[in-house]
């Protein structure tokens, strides 16, 4: 049997990617829902974002998610993603899903078991999936609670390094290293120079990004896409969102 090729999301990631970082913008539809969402996602995409990812909230349903998508699909080119909070966030029309494990959940629900329950659903829908390692480091802030993680602690990189490939190992094809929605702080540099050497696959970085200055030390320290959702939340497209949009182009042009 074959392997099946990347599929049209995917393959525009990876054919993005080859040219530097990207920019995924992050909208949780709870807070900000259809056309709110579509405002957000016109405007970050303006300047610059490669993708939207919709999802984070604890609050979402399919309807809330497939309002939003409708929305934000009329408005924006770039691929539409959803970021599951879990199962209820599985909606129709976006472009692909992030099919994602929550590595260091002690809930073996967040690990294999929602995935196996709904396995056969999204395959039947059509929906491209995006096999992703996701890991949560330390503060790990609200997904780190509803997630039931054993955070990884800021100063065990060899740890993440290890979470990370052996992600990668598993046949995961993107791996997310994730401080938490609202951390003080970015994952450590040091952590993403060790788990950026340990991979060949792309390294996205979330969590407390807010300034142009934390994506110009992430993307030196390796992470291949950064995803912001905070930052928008607090102060819409301004101007910490526009410094870090700029530091990402400024690295795709270096």
């Amino acid at each position: 049997m074959t392997r099946p090729a990347l599929g049209r999301v995917e393959a525009y990631l990876d054919r993005v990617l080859r040219r530097g970082p990207l920019h995924f913008t992050l909208i949780d539809p709870d807070k900000s829902p259809d056309e709110k969402a579509a405002e957000l996602a016109r405007g970050a995409v303006e300047l610059g974002s490669h993708a939207i990812l919709l999802g984070g909230s604890t609050g979402i349903n399919p309807r809330v998610m497939a309002e939003a998508l409708v929305a934000i699909r009329r408005v924006v080119r770039v691929p539409t993603i959803i970021f599951p909070q879990g199962t209820e966030s599985i909606a129709p029309g976006a472009d692909a899903i992030l099919f994602m494990s929550l590595l260091n959940s002690r809930n073996l629900e967040l690990v294999i078991r929602a995935h196996a329950r709904v396995a056969l659903r999204v395959r039947q829908s059509g929906l491209e999936t995006i096999p992703m390692g996701y890991l949560v480091v330390a503060p790990g802030m609200r997904v780190g609670q509803v997630g039931k993680v054993d955070a990884v602690p800021r100063t065990e990189i060899d740890t993440a390094a290890g979470y990370a490939l052996a992600a990668e190992l598993l046949g995961m094809r993107f791996v997310y290293l994730e401080a938490g929605s609202g951390a003080p702080r970015p994952v450590p540099l040091a952590m993403v120079r060790r788990v950026r050497r340990s991979l060949t696959v792309p390294l996205i970085v979330g969590g407390g990004i807010r300034s142009g200055t934390d994506a110009r030390n992430l993307l030196s320290a390796g992470a291949d896409v950064l995803v912001t959702g905070t930052v928008t939340e607090e102060e819409g497209l301004g101007r910490g969102f526009r410094d870090i949009l700029r530091e990402v182009g400024r690295a795709r042009s270096s």
